[in-house]
């Protein structure tokens, strides 16, 4: 496209070179040079060439064009005499050989050949091909060529920015801007408004690129990565899963995509729960993904990244039957089977961890035989791309998937500039008179690329009013180390197409979580039966006490045991037995709503039962304790025990229970409560957990109305053993029964003692804890009636006292008189046993007597010395050692002596008296023989 243009000589590069022949008369003047070319001038020197204005005759100059231009028109021109050169009215320029006579109208573009996706390694082929038959179609921008100047943009940002500077800021004006991946493009479409450039992306993905506020002249062929979205969900609801788990690479697309996901799986009742990111190494993501027990997982990332990912997947053992991967479907074919030297997993510890995953893409190759605006059919594109790209394995070309979408690309830009040529014609513009301040020229563009709609090789192509590609997504599964489709699913219409191709390493699609399946763990039976038995047999033989004891309560034996009292006992007994069957009822019996009913029956049973049967045997050990421990025991003795006061102390004590449990029911009710425990692993290869509950009864502060009543209990109890030792050797027919009511205490106190904090520590273990308070409740039941009530039943069957209470007075009364003649006849027999006594006596007297008298008898024969002695001593009174001996019997002068004998002293006051020095007082203990 050169033009005859003429440069000042001077101004010329040094690569000119200038020939100059010699003449001798007359002179020209200097021409210009053509454009893209130069004049050789011989015998010149630059500074001489600088200096002359005027050629000589018969000088010639040599036209020379730089690079492939050949020179068109005159090639020598002389000087004639008449100061003009020849063939004046030739023009002479410098030709391109490729040159068609069209203006041409320059792309710049930007290919990632390497980096997270090397997408113009097939891209940029396709663009070519466009190009080639863009420019070779006369119905297309006749007067035009476009033209595409590239670089590798590496899908760098960094790189990005110095690649655009050089785009904006080097010859020649580019009219549109292309750049590849969604980092890139996103640093291109914001500046690129600055410029009043339309930026036209095939590979971008990014949802943040829809913003028109932010970039306002972008458009794409690639649809947005949240066309994926409707895409996953409707898998998900399809294969019912509920719960999902993410992981990204921490780039705006995919992070843009993320949020889109999650609003739309929260508004279809789906939860994200993991959602993990990593800049450049994603080992501590992935094994976040293992503990958090993710299965279905959302991986958003480039292909780089996709294989560092899979290879920490195969380590952690994160793949196999129970997982799902759903991944972007532009990644190469075999991209898990290329060599990184990133990681450190074999090409077979990849394909392990890859096999099975799903991927969702945007349908970039039309499934139908259609011809387009290009006049190919899909096929027919990928057989020429194939063919451009030299016998290169496609599934090794980074962008192949891709490729389709540059190519319509440039198509939609063609057609775009095509459609301007006319209303920019009308308004006086052009084309070729874009430049970076022309706005009007970039309006135009926009209207047409928003309005495009035509057949291309990826389908049809038609935006959205954010710029973005509208299109139908592609279901794939990696199914033996290569991608099947599956599927095609239309968002726009809800859509699916399903082929029922997919193929599962277990018997279907995994559950989205380990499923957890809810075990109650329920009472034995067996235990629950037995305990019942005893308890039921316990509930008889209380009822057989209490019919014995009203039927005997008239037996003076009976109402000396405060009957009344034993009855409520008895009653205790059987409301705490009962509450066995209430205790041993779980949910293998009611129903949920029902179980707080039983919940009420065990608190209520239990409560008033202990109440009934412990308050009444306390009552008895206090009443005995109080009236026979006091100082004054005789007054005590006599003191008469007044039933009311009795019965008085058990209302008491039945009192404060009802009103404690009435006040914890109405301001803490129990309810049911459910106890997990640690999930459990069943036996077999299976993906599930057992999670073992427990119901239980409680209530918002159980353990401080526990406090309560074990506390008040736990005192009644302490009391009641220390009032049972105090009185243990205490004997009263008032209550004649009250020792057997304390060995009672002692046992229902150890066992109650004993069972509470060891029930409440078992309380996770079902079995263990009911059977220590069920048996506890038995024995405790069954020792209190057995030690109350056995003793009397053998009592009155052994002794036949079963009399009524009319035979018990009739009785009485008609002995009353027997009674009195009895005590006569005692009293007589008491007498004549007396009276014997006393003659047995008064013959030992008598005996006595005879002793004295022959003592006397020798007294007269004794020495002078020893009557001497005798008569000085005889005016003292006897001493001790020599007082009288028992049953001596006094002389008529004195009173008959009582059966003690204990005036027998005065026996020898009539009688003479011996002396302490008498010599033979060694014969006196004869006396008392």
């Amino acid at each position: 496209m050169a033009q005859l243009l003429f440069l000042v000589i001077f101004n010329m590069l040094p690569t000119l070179i200038v020939s100059i022949h010699n003449s001798t008369t007359g002179g020209c003047a200097i021409i210009r040079p053509p454009r893209d070319g130069g004049i050789r001038y011989r015998g010149l020197t630059q500074d001489q060439i600088r200096s002359v204005q005027i050629l000589p005759v018969d000088y010639e100059i040599e036209y020379i064009c730089r690079g492939n231009r050949v020179i068109v028109g005159p090639k020598v021109r002389k000087c004639l005499s008449d100061g003009t050169w020849t063939d004046m009215r030739q023009q002479t320029t410098c030709y391109d050989r490729n040159y068609t006579g069209k203006k041409k109208l320059y792309i710049g573009a930007l290919f990632p050949m390497s980096g997270g996706w090397p997408g113009g390694q097939a891209c940029l082929p396709a663009a070519q091909m466009a190009l080639e038959l863009v420019n070779n179609r006369s119905d297309i921008l006749p007067d035009y060529e476009l033209e595409l100047i590239y670089y590798d943009s590496m899908c760098d940002p960094g790189e990005a920015t110095k690649l655009l500077y050089d785009l904006l800021y080097t010859d020649p004006i580019k009219i549109v801007l292309m750049p590849g991946c969604s980092s890139v493009s996103t640093l291109v479409a914001e500046a690129a408004r600055m410029w009043n450039l339309i930026v036209f992306s095939y590979g971008s993905s990014s949802p943040a690129l829809s913003n028109r506020q932010r970039f306002p002249t972008f458009f794409r062929t690639h649809p947005s990565a949240t066309l994926h979205n409707p895409t996953r969900v409707h898998l998900f609801k399809m294969w019912n899963w509920t719960k999902i788990a993410t992981i990204q690479q921490t780039t705006e697309v995919f992070t843009s995509t993320l949020d889109d996901l999650e609003q739309r799986v929260k508004e279809a009742g789906i939860e994200i729960s993991v959602r993990q990111s990593f800049l450049s190494d994603p080992a501590v993501a992935v094994k976040n993904l293992k503990r958090q027990d993710a299965r279905i997982i959302v991986g958003l990332f480039y292909e780089t990244e996709a294989r560092k990912v899979f290879c920490e997947v195969y380590k952690e053992k994160l793949y196999g039957k129970k997982y799902v991967w759903f991944l972007i479907g532009w990644y190469a074919d075999n991209w898990f089977k290329i060599k990184d030297p990133a990681i450190n997993c074999s090409e077979e510890d990849m394909t392990k961890a890859v096999e099975g995953h799903v991927t969702t893409e945007i349908v970039m190759l039309n499934p139908e035989i259609v011809r387009g605006a290009s006049n190919l059919t899909s096929e027919e594109f990928i057989a020429q791309l194939t063919s451009r790209l030299g016998g290169k394995n496609p599934e090794e070309t980074g962008g192949f998937q891709e490729a389709p979408l540059a190519y319509d690309a440039v198509w939609a830009l063609a057609l775009a500039l095509n459609k301007t040529v006319m209303p920019l014609r009308a308004k006086g513009k052009r084309l070729e008179d874009f430049n970076y301040n022309n706005k009007d020229i970039t309006e135009e563009i926009y209207r047409a690329l928003n309005t495009s709609s035509f057949e291309g090789v990826s389908g049809h192509v038609v935006f959205d009013a954010q710029g973005s590609r509208m299109a139908w997504t592609l279901i794939e599964q990696l199914q033996g180390g290569s991608y099947k489709k599956i599927g095609y699913y239309d968002s726009t219409k809800g859509n699916l197409s399903w082929n029922q191709t997919d193929k599962w390493i277990g018997a279907g699609p995994p559950a989205d979580h380990t499923r957890v399946i809810e075990k109650f763990r329920f009472l034995s039976q067996k235990l629950f039966i037995s305990v019942s038995v005893f308890a039921g047999l316990g509930i008889l033989l209380g009822i057989a006490c209490l019919t014995f004891n009203i039927y005997n309560s008239n037996v003076r034996y009976i109402q000396n045991s405060q009957p009344y009292l034993n009855n409520i006992t008895a009653v205790g007994c059987v409301l705490a037995l009962a509450a066995i069957f209430p205790l041993g009822i779980d949910g293998q019996h009611v129903k949920e709503s029902q179980f707080p009913v039983v919940c009420q029956f065990r608190l209520w049973l239990l409560g008033l039962g202990f109440s009934l049967a412990y308050g009444s045997m306390f009552t008895k050990i206090w009443w005995v304790h109080t009236v026979f421990t006091k100082k004054d025991e005789k007054k005590d003795k006599r003191k008469h025990l007044e039933p009311w006061k009795l019965y008085t102390t058990v209302g008491v004590l039945l009192a404060v229970d009802v009103l404690s449990l009435t006040i914890w029911q109405i301001v803490d009710p129990l309810h049911i409560t459910i106890e997990k425990f640690t999930k459990e692993a069943p036996k077999g290869d299976v993906d599930e957990l057992i999670q073992p509950q427990l119901q239980h009864c409680s209530s918002k502060k159980m353990n401080t109305w526990l406090g309560v009543v074990y506390g008040y209990k736990g005192l009644l109890l302490l009391l009641g053993i220390f009032l049972a030792y105090e009185t243990k050797s205490i004997s009263t027919e008032k209550i004649n029964d009250h020792r057997a009511v304390g060995m009672a205490i002692y046992n229902v106190a150890v066992l109650c003692m004993i069972t509470a904090p060891v029930t409440m520590i078992l309380s996770s273990q079902q079995d263990a804890s009911f059977a220590f308070a069920s048996l506890a409740i038995v024995f405790s039941a069954y020792i209190t009636l057995v030690v109350l009530f056995v003793p009397k039943m053998r009592r009155l069957i052994t002794r036949g006292e079963w009399q009524s209470e009319q035979q018990d007075t009739l009785t009485t009364r008609l002995s009353i008189n027997n009674n009195d003649e009895e005590k006569s006849r005692q009293l007589e027999r008491e007498n004549r046993e007396l009276q014997k006594i006393i003659q047995e006596k008064e013959e030992r007297v008598t005996e006595l007597r005879n002793q004295l008298a022959e003592r006397e008898a020798l007294r007269s024969r004794r020495r002078p010395s020893c009557q001497n002695q005798n008569q000085n001593h005889s005016s003292l009174p006897p001493p001790s050692s020599q007082a009288e001996p028992p049953g001596y019997t006094a002389g008529p002068e004195q009173s008959v002596m009582p059966p003690s004998f204990s005036n027998s002293s005065n026996l020898y006051q009539g009688e003479g008296k011996l002396s302490r020095n008498h010599c033979h007082n060694s014969r006196l203990p004869l006396l008392y023989k």
